[in-house]
C-alpha cells in the first residue's frame, strides 16, 4: 500500500469489500433475485471467516469514494452478474447471445481491479468477477460458449453441476486442498485470451477455463459459484481465508 493509504489497527476486524451492481435495473427479475441470494451467501460466508463486509454497488458509487473504500479494505470480492460490455475487450457488440450489460459498473470495477492488483490487496473473483479481472488486466472473453455453456434451461435453478480439475502445485490447489472438485456453474461466457500476469489453474472437462490466479499479486478467481446454496465443500470460505492470510502476511 502507498503511504497515503489509511493505517490499520492490526487488532481491528478485517474489512472485505464486496463489489457488485446495485439491486434493480435488470431486465430479468428471476436473475435479479438469484444474484441477491448469491451475494447474501458471500456476505454470510465472509462474516463466518471474521470479515466486516462493506458492500458497494460499483456503478452507483463515485470513483473517489470507491477508491477510498478500497484503500480501507483488507480484501476484495468481485461477484457474478451480467455480461461484461464487449467494448472493454474488443468484443463483438452485435453478438446475438449478448446479455444485458452495465458499462458504468464495468468501468468502475476495471479501475478497482487494477488498483487492487497494483496495491497487492487480496482479491477474489467469482464467475463474472473472474471474467472482469481478466478483461481489466488486458485479456478477452469467449462471448458465447458452444451448446450454451454451463447454464441450465431451468428458470428455477440455472446452475449446472460438473467436474473441475485444478492444477497441482498452484496457489489455488493449496488454498482449497484439492485438485478435483465437483462444482456448480451458471455462465455462457468464459475467459478467452488470458491477460498478462494471470495463469490458468483449473479447467472443466470440456477445456473451459475455470480458474486463474495472478503470478505475483494475491488474486484468485473461479468461474463457478462456490457461494451457491447447492455447492459442495468449503471453496468459498477457503478462498476468503486465503485472502485474509495473504493480507495479514503483507
Amino acid at each position: 500500500m502507498s503511504d497515503l493509504s489509511p493505517r490499520r489497527d492490526p487488532a481491528s476486524r478485517p474489512v472485505l469489500l464486496v463489489v457488485d451492481v446495485a439491486d434493480g435495473g435488470r431486465g430479468d427479475p428471476a436473475f435479479e433475485a438469484e444474484l441477491q441470494r448469491l451475494t447474501a451467501s458471500v456476505v454470510a460466508a465472509a462474516g463466518s471467516v471474521g470479515f466486516l463486509v462493506d458492500r458497494v454497488p460499483a456503478a452507483q458509487t463515485p470513483q473517489d469514494e470507491l477508491d477510498a473504500r478500497l484503500a480501507a479494505a483488507d480484501a476484495v470480492v468481485v461477484t457474478g452478474g451480467e455480461d461484461v460490455d464487449p467494448s472493454f475487450y474488443g468484443g463483438d457488440l452485435s453478438e446475438p447471445h449478448l446479455g444485458q450489460t452495465f458499462p458504468a459498473a464495468d468501468r468502475a470495477q476495471v479501475a478497482l481491479v487494477r488498483s487492487a492488483v497494483a496495491e497487492r490487496i487480496p482479491l477474489v473473483g467469482i464467475c463474472r468477477g473472474m471474467q472482469l479481472v481478466n478483461v481489466a488486466l488486458g485479456g478477452d472473453l469467449v462471448q458465447h460458449l458452444h451448446d450454451g455453456g454451463h447454464v441450465s434451461d431451468d428458470t428455477a435453478d440455472s446452475m449446472v453441476d460438473h467436474r473441475v480439475l485444478v492444477e497441482p502445485g498452484s496457489e489455488l490447489a493449496k488454498a482449497l486442498g484439492a485438485t478435483e472438485l465437483d462444482v456448480r456453474s451458471s455462465h455462457h461466457q468464459a475467459v478467452g485470451r488470458v491477460a498478462a500476469g494471470l495463469r490458468v489453474v483449473a479447467r472443466a472437462d470440456d477445456g473451459t477455463i475455470e480458474a486463474v490466479e495472478h503470478e505475483e499479486a494475491p488474486v484468485w478467481c473461479v468461474q463457478w459459484h462456490p457461494e451457491d446454496v447447492g455447492s459442495r465443500g468449503t471453496v468459498l470460505t477457503d478462498l476468503l481465508e486465503a485472502a485474509l492470510a495473504a493480507r495479514r502476511a503483507s
